[in-house]
């Protein structure tokens, strides 16, 4: 079974070559928000940056050599990335609504198209 973040990852190139601006924004969209939610809070390991001895001469507290201050990304499960994926359509179906209040019924119509290509894409039928 593919994971959810590669048939995102396939979808998009599909979606760049049919010119489906839509799901190109809607892919993009969710693949950021799983690398967003992948992303570990800096705070937390402020400890990573402090263990280097080597600085920068030419920028103040930085420090020196490859991956100096890299710290492992978060690992999501399926349903973590699942539920970050339907987070996104959520939100793209309560800006729509928003939007559709506000009488800007072409934009909405779009959110609701970015929705739907998530929404397939999770239910397996993209």
């Amino acid at each position: 079974m593919t994971s959810i973040v590669d048939q995102l990852r396939a979808a998009l190139p599909v979606a760049m070559r049919a010119r489906d601006a839509a799901a190109v924004s809607a892919l993009r969209g969710a693949i950021a928000a799983v690398g967003n939610a992948e992303a570990v809070d800096a705070a937390e390991h402020a400890h990573v940056a402090s263990m280097s001895t080597a600085t920068s001469e030419h920028v103040a507290g930085a420090d020196v050599g490859l991956g100096a201050a890299d710290v492992a990304r978060r690992e999501l499960s399926e349903d973590d990335v699942r539920l970050v994926v339907r987070q996104e359509v959520d939100a793209r179906i309560s800006d729509a609504a928003l939007l559709e209040r506000h009488g800007q019924a072409d934009r909405a119509q779009r959110l609701r198209d970015e929705a739907a290509v998530l929404h397939d894409l999770l239910e397996g039928t993209a």
